[in-house]
């Protein structure tokens, strides 16, 4: 008998020891945990804000503000390069014409084609 009490005490002390582990687990876990994570289906490349613009810019008109505002993978320093290129050789005369621009090569005129014009 006394064996027996002994068994149950522990099973008991046991089990109480694993509920508050795992209560004392999921209390410390943070809140943004308990949400589900959003998806956004964009482009690998994309990044931040630029990644939810939908808009065109013109090569052969806009500002380096602008142009890096709207093209992936251009901060604003490739993108006064894109606006010096311009103004010492002339307007684009297309899109692809951008990898002569120092610094920007294929992979950065295909990722931006939908948001670039003349």
């Amino acid at each position: 008998m006394k064996k027996s009490v002994s068994t149950l005490l522990t099973v008991l002390f046991s089990g109480s020891l694993l509920f508050s582990s795992l209560a004392y687990a999921q209390e410390s876990q943070p809140e943004a945990a308990s949400t589900p994570p959003t998806t956004v289906e964009q482009p690998a490349a994309a990044k931040g804000k630029k990644a939810l613009i939908n808009e065109q810019v013109s090569i052969n008109q806009a500002t380096a503000e602008a142009l890096s505002e709207v093209m992936l993978g251009i901060g604003l320093k490739k993108a006064q390069s894109i606006v010096n290129y311009r103004e010492q050789n002339g307007p684009f005369s297309s899109i692809e014409q951008l990898q002569d621009v120092p610094g920007i090569g294929l992979a950065t005129v295909e990722r931006n084609l939908s948001r670039l014009k003349l």
